[in-house]
């Protein structure tokens, strides 16, 4: 599965924070080596056999708005 959750998850402050732990060296190895850009075949088989998704947006109150779709096996394309 692809991994680049390290681009949300290592913000400036955050970097910081392991810096003063001491543990910066090994997650900066992590953010390093998992970086995938795009979607895996692991990812996208999954995806395509799902029967449903959810589907959000946000109104302009601000506030979501989640719709639950459903339909035959296969029914979304990557």
């Amino acid at each position: 599965m692809a991994k680049n959750f390290a681009t949300l998850a290592f913000t400036d402050a955050v970097k910081a924070m392991q810096e003063k732990a001491g543990s910066r060296t090994s997650y900066a190895r992590m953010e390093r080596d998992s970086y995938v850009d795009g979607l895996t075949e692991n990812e996208i088989d999954f995806i395509e056999q799902r029967d449903s998704f959810y589907m959000s947006s946000i109104g302009e109150n601000g506030f979501p708005y989640i719709q639950h779709r459903g339909g035959p096996k296969g029914l979304i394309k990557v």
